[in-house]
Parts: structure tokens; sequence; C-alpha cells
């Protein structure tokens, strides 16, 4: 991920306003303070502390969250005035933006920031209703907890918003864990909460109301809180975590079944085999079992008597995508990256237990999602470090090679603060092993002495255009990585997303966005720099030379879109190759048989050849007439199970 990303918490900050028939709830006595841990995966990166207050016949709780990301100080502030039984007041959260909402007998004013709406409370109803700003402490979402326990625990909160579009917010208790602290045996109660961001995050309330912990995906990476006094059972709440994420994912695997698995046929597409040949029209593809058994055309193929036939005619029939740069932060994932057509994917970066739970699940219980390849994060710098798996020294760097090895990931995945020492340390035992090395290039190497140093990939442009600029030229460059065989992962969609100027509307370059939850679309539309139209326009067009250059040079260029919107960021990525200059075909290989080859699976996967894997996917036009017609899917194989991308969408909040 780009360091110069802005970290956004999306935590969620939270007023609920009951009406007045609803029952009466307990106070909770003032005067309150508390600290929270704030972890980044699982690595302890800052705090929040919280006061609550008596203020006449209401409470004041005022909170502020301090964190450092990898060096780069953020600080978040809210004040939130309750009555006592916790119907909000007034909110105001101050951090990148400032967001407000206040009640005024029966109006809501709320200005997220980014817009602003005042309107009446629906006198007909009798739920509570919530409204959500980005960038809340924890605190916040504490008080939300405490009024819907005390109100009655509604199965829906409707969100009072500066958007109408809000989905309502729901909480769920899915069990109790009770866990060891100082000896002693604490009970806490586990939720799940749908819609405060995308995913389903988890929290645990204690016996006083206090929020124990939480785990959440903010920002689009695992993240965790912990009050400080149960910090040391902190591995074992994750352990829960986890189970109950597989949990939450075999949940969808029951709302979504294959449509086809076994032996079928798929009659009648155009095939684009992805080996380079030409189209194959009115073909007939037989899957058996998990494999392509037949490839043939209708005319001359035959389809066994009483075998299920998907009639394709019209459509297009190719190998299954790759998304080589995502951040797998929780199950939903899965889902909607298959919806994309998405029959791979490449973790850069998460935690070990969930990404070897996930991965796991996927290919041992076939849940629902795309074949997950794996590349363990490692990093130094002590408080800087990114995540919480460090190498200060070749011996640890060595260790941790052998950790990941041990584990079943395909790569390590190296960060900004390593060592030169390290960095060859690391490559050297990941070689031994027969993994590949990728990953940000460290700090105190150039994009050269990195590769020199043993590193196959990279992950971003960024790294690949500072070495085209150095005096001996881009064409040196260019050859340089040819010579060396790396693959470069440009994540060039995902700069353009986050880097956006704020007058321009996403959907005029992701129309995806439109058909994102409201939680995904928020955080994206809030995106965007301080760059100008022209600005933006003039560093993507760079960046696209680069690709340009590259892909001339016959570097390997595979897509991947990082923390941006799941599944359709990929489709993004390859419009914007081919803009670069690939033909539609050198787009979609990059996303097939190139990203295959990088992870050495090209013998088993990539293509349309007999014996191969059976992922694949239907569209329903031409991408080789129009490289957007890619996002038509109207069916996608993984492991010969058929999926219905509109089913796989809806599942995970998205409308198809």
């Amino acid at each position: 991920m780009s360091s110069w990303r802005v970290r956004v918490l999306a935590l969620c900050a939270v007023i609920v306003i009951a009406r007045a028939t609803l029952p009466a709830a307990q106070a909770i006595q003032a005067p309150q303070s508390g600290r929270l841990i704030v972890h980044l995966l699982l690595h302890a990166i800052g705090e929040e502390r919280y006061e609550l207050a008596q203020t006449g016949d209401g409470l004041s709780l005022t909170s502020g969250i301090e964190y450092a990301d990898r060096g780069n100080t953020r600080k978040t502030a809210a004040t939130l005035r309750v009555a006592r039984d916790y119907t909000p007041i007034s909110l105001e959260v101050k951090g990148t933006l400032t967001s407000t909402a206040v009640v005024t007998g029966t109006s809501v004013h709320v200005n997220d920031g980014v817009t602003e709406r005042t309107f009446e409370l629906p006198s007909s109803s009798r739920s509570p209703y919530v409204s959500i700003f980005n960038a809340s402490p924890f605190a916040v979402q504490m008080a939300m907890m405490r009024h819907w326990l005390s109100h009655g625990r509604p199965a829906r909160l409707p969100v009072l918003s500066a958007s109408a579009a809000a989905a309502p917010i729901e909480i769920v208790q899915v069990g109790r864990d009770d866990i060891s602290v100082s000896g002693k045996r604490v009970r806490l109660d586990r939720y799940t909460i749908r819609n405060l961001m995308f995913g389903r995050e988890i929290l645990w309330m204690n016996a006083a109301g206090d929020l124990a912990a939480a785990m959440t995906f903010a920002g689009g990476l695992p993240m965790e809180v912990v009050r400080d006094e149960y910090e040391p059972a902190l591995a074992e709440l994750y352990r829960r975590g986890v189970a109950q994420e597989m949990l939450d994912l075999d949940e969808i695997g029951r709302e979504v079944r294959p449509e086809r698995s076994g032996a079928f046929a798929i009659v009648g597409a155009t095939l684009i085999d992805g080996t380079g040949a030409p189209p194959q029209r009115d073909a007939v593809v037989i899957v058996r079992n998990g494999r392509i058994a037949t490839i043939g055309w209708r005319a001359s193929t035959s389809v066994p008597h009483g075998m299920p036939v998907l009639d394709a005619t019209g459509k297009t029939l190719l190998a299954g995508l790759w998304e080589m740069h995502t951040h797998f932060s929780g199950v939903e994932f899965g889902p909607a990256l298959l919806a994309a057509g998405v029959t791979t994917a490449r973790d850069c970066g998460g935690e070990l237990d969930y990404l070897i739970a996930q991965r796991d699940a996927l290919e041992r219980r076939q849940a629902i999602g795309p074949r997950l390849l794996l590349a363990g994060l490692v990093d130094a710098g002590a408080d800087k470090a990114f995540g919480h798996i460090v190498a200060e020294t070749p011996e640890e760097g060595r260790a941790v090679v052998r950790r990941y090895h041990d584990a079943g990931f395909q790569q390590i995945k190296l960060y900004t603060f390593l060592a030169p020492d390290v960095v060859r340390a690391i490559a050297d035992e990941a070689h031994r092993l027969g993994m590949t090395v990728t990953g940000h290039v460290p700090r105190a190497l150039t994009t050269m002495e990195g590769v020199e140093a043993g590193m196959d990939q990279i992950n971003h442009l960024n790294y690949a255009a500072s070495a085209m600029r150095e005096p001996a030229g881009a064409e040196a460059a260019t050859a340089f990585f040819k010579q060396h065989h790396t693959v470069i992962d440009p994540t060039v969609g995902w700069g353009e997303m986050a880097g956006h100027a704020k007058s321009v509307d996403v959907a005029t370059f992701e129309p995806g966005i439109t058909r994102a939850p409201f939680a995904l679309e928020e955080k994206f539309r809030a995106m965007g720099g301080t760059a100008t139209e022209e600005q933006m326009r003039t560093r993507l067009a760079q960046n696209l030379d680069t690709i340009r250059a590259l892909h001339k040079a016959g570097v390997a260029i595979v897509p991947g879109s990082d923390t941006g919107l799941v599944g359709y960021g990929l489709h993004r990525e390859i419009e914007l190759y081919v803009e670069a200059g690939m033909t539609p075909l050198e787009a979609i290989q990059s996303a097939t048989i190139v990203s295959a080859k990088a992870m050495r699976l090209d013998g088993d996967v990539g293509t349309v050849e007999v014996g191969k894997r059976a992922d694949l996917l239907i569209v329903d036009a031409d991408p080789l007439a129009d490289i957007h017609n890619l996002r038509k899917i109207s069916g996608v194989i993984t492991n010969g199970r058929l999926f219905d991308p509109a089913r796989l969408w809806r599942s995970v909040g998205f409308q198809p």
C-alpha cells in the first residue's frame, strides 16, 4: 500500500435518537473514563482516551484517538452530548473532516463534511435512528451499543445521515467469550455489526456496558481495539474473532449455492482461451470434477447424454481473472471478488491467522471466494513497522521466512523499514525454500538495488517510475527489469481513486461505485486530494506512459487494486492498461496467464486448456471489441463450480 495513502478509520460516529415511547434506559453513572489501545494488523499504533461526565440532566462524552501509522500521526476527537439514557442531543467529530449532527425537537441537521441536509424525524416509526460519520473514536460506538442494549435491541437501526441512502445498522449478539485477565475469568458478550463499514465488525462488551474490544476493517485493513485492562487477552479475543468470521463465511455459503458443479457443458460461447490463439466461435467446453475435460466446436463435439448444459450462445468465455494486489480484510471480500470474475487473488499483506483460516476455508470447505495466494508481510522499524511481524536482523528475517513457508505462503512481502542485509537474508532464504519475494522497495535501497538484493516482484508503479527517472534513463531501467524478469503490479487504479480531484465524480471513472454498499460508496466518494482536474489527468497520463514503456520493453505487468473498490477496482486497472497501449487481449492476459506465470501456476491455470483447473468467466459481450465489456459478467466458475454473480453481489450488499 502506498505510503501517501490517507488512512481512514471508518469506525463510525453514531447518534441514536430514540422516541419517547421507548422503554427508559438505566443510566450509566458518570464520571467515567477509559483507555483503549488501537492496533493495525495486530501492531499497537496508538490509543484512545475518553471521559464521560454529567452535564445538568444529561451526559457529555469526550474522546480523542491518536495513532501513528507507519510514522504518520493521525488524530480525531469527538464530543457527544446525550440524555442520561444515551438519547443523543449533538455530536461533533473533528479529524480529516469536521462532521456534526444536531437534533432540535423533531428536526435533525447533519453535515458529514462533504454534504449536509436537514430533515424531520419520521413520526410513524418506533425505532431508534443512527447517524454515521467516518473517522470517529470508538467510545462513540460504545455509546451506541449502550443505547441499543437498553432500548430493546432493535434488529435494524435506520440511519440519520447526510444521505438518505445510508443503510440501516444491524447488530446481533452471536456469542459469549470467557477470557483470562490477571488470573481471573471475565465474561464478554460478542456481537457482529453490519453497515458500519463494508463487512461485519466484531465487537465485545463487558457486563458494565463498556466496550471491551473490537475487530474492524477500518480504512480497508484489519484493525483491532482493546480496553487497556484486557490487552493481555488480545490474542485470545483475536482467535475468537477469527472463528466468528469463519462462521460468518459459512452463513454466506448457505445463502449462495453453486448453480452447477460436478460435470456440465458450456455450449455456444465465443472462446478466448488466453493462449493468443484466435477466438473460437460456437465453442463447447466440458467441465468434470473441477477440471476442463473437453474443448471443441459444437458442430464436431458431442455432449454426453444427460449432462447438464449451460447455453452461452452470444456470450464470451475466457479464463477467470487474477486480482494480484488485494488485502483480504473480511469474509465479504471473497463473494465480491468472485462476483467480479476473480477466481484467484493474491493477498499482499494481512494478518497471519485470519489469512490461513480464510485460505483453508476456501480450499478445504469450498467456501465462497477465489483461490487465495498469500504474500507474508514483514517490516522493521519498531513503532513505525507495518504489522506485527518484524525482522531487525538477518537471522530474524530468515526465521520469518520459515514461519511463512511452513504456513503455506507462496511469497514474502517486504516493507519500508527493512535493512539491506535483512532484505538479502530474507530473499536468499525465500529462494532456498522455493518462494518468491515481492513488496515495497525498502527505503534503504534504490529500486535496482532491491531487485539485485533478490526482489522478484515489485508492488506499485512509483518504484519502477523512480528507477526510470535515474540518469541512466528509462530505456536502461526497463532493460534492467526485463533482464531480471521483474514482475510489476502498478496499482494505478488505486492511485486514481485515492488521489482524484474532489471536483470529479467517482462514477465517471469507476461506475461500480453506484452499485456499492453505502459504506463503501461514502468512503470512496469522500476520497481525493488537493489536485485539480488538470493535475489529475496529467498524473494519470504520466503513469500510463510508464506502463506503456514497461510493457513495450517486455516487462511483466500484473493487475491489482490494493484497497480500492473491491472487485470493480480490478476492472478499472485492466481498463487503464488498455488506455496505456495494451490491446484488450494483452490486458486480459495480464490478469490471467501473465499473473499465473508470475506465481508459477501457469501449468495449472491461467488459460482455457484441457486438463487445467476450471476457473472460467462468462461475459455477455465481447471484451476484445471493448474492454469495458469485461464488467458484463453473467457467470463465474471457480474450481468447477458455477455461480450467479448477481446472487454473489447481493450477498455482500452490492446491487447487481
